[in-house]
C-alpha cells in the first residue's frame, strides 16, 4: 500500500521507473493500478557505451525501457559476424520475447552505442498484473502488438525495398539514429557494404 511506503523511498521508487510509467501508462490510454507496489520491482542499471546488457543465448526474462542512451540488438552468427536487428533509444523498450517464456533464452545480444540509463523489469512483475486487470492486460497486449509490427515491418523493408529506400525509411523513421551511430553499423542494419551506404548518402543528400 502506499501509505506503508516511506516519503524518502517512495521518491527514490517514483525516480527509478519513471520512464516505465510514462510508457506503461501511455500503453494501457491511463493511470494503472498498483503501481507503487509494481515500481518497487523496476531495476535502474547504468551501462557504459560498449557495455553488453545481455547475450545471445542467456536465460534473460526481462523487459528493458530507455530512460538515456541508445541501444543496439544484434543477432550474432557463429562466424562471427553480426546482423543489427534493430536500435532503441529514449523512451523506447525492448526483450527478447524468446526469453520471457518459462525456460526461454534471449535469440540476440543487446549493447549499448551510448551511456545509457535502463529501466529494467523482471516479467514475472508484468504478468500476473496482466492476469488480473485489465489495464495491465492492455499494457501487455499493445506492448506486444508494437513487437509485432516492428518485427514485420522490418522485414517488409529487407524484402521489398531496395537499400536507397531502406536508407529513406530509416531517416523517416528514427530521424535522430543517422548522427549516433556509425556507418559501419548503419549500412549492417540496412545490409549493405559501408562503401554502398556512402553512396547512397551522397546520392540522397545531393
Amino acid at each position: 500500500m502506499i501509505g506503508s511506503v516511506a516519503p524518502s523511498a517512495l521518491t527514490r521508487v517514483n525516480a527509478a521507473s519513471a520512464a516505465t510509467r510514462s510508457l506503461f501508462e501511455r500503453l494501457a490510454g491511463g493511470p494503472l493500478p498498483h503501481w507503487t507496489e509494481f515500481a518497487t520491482q523496476v531495476q535502474p542499471r547504468s551501462v557504459e557505451a560498449g557495455g553488453t546488457i545481455f547475450m545471445q543465448g542467456a536465460e534473460h526474462p526481462y523487459v528493458y525501457v530507455v530512460r538515456r542512451g541508445l541501444v543496439k540488438n544484434v543477432y550474432l552468427r557463429d562466424t562471427g559476424d553480426a546482423w543489427i536487428k534493430s536500435f532503441s533509444s529514449e523512451g523506447g523498450f525492448f526483450a527478447s520475447v524468446a526469453a520471457l517464456k518459462p525456460g526461454g533464452r534471449t535469440s540476440f545480444t543487446a549493447m549499448c552505442i551510448e551511456d545509457s540509463e535502463l529501466e529494467r523489469i523482471p516479467f514475472k512483475a508484468i504478468e500476473p498484473l496482466a492476469d488480473s486487470d485489465l489495464a495491465w492486460s492492455t499494457v501487455l497486449r499493445r506492448a506486444l502488438a508494437i513487437f509485432a509490427d516492428r518485427k514485420e515491418q522490418r522485414e517488409r523493408e529487407l524484402l521489398t525495398l531496395n537499400p536507397e529506400d531502406r536508407y529513406r525509411a530509416v531517416l523517416a523513421g528514427q530521424p535522430d539514429i543517422e548522427g549516433r551511430i556509425t556507418q559501419k553499423d548503419l549500412a549492417a542494419y540496412i545490409g549493405i557494404t559501408p562503401v554502398g551506404l556512402n553512396r547512397i548518402v551522397r546520392r540522397v543528400k545531393r
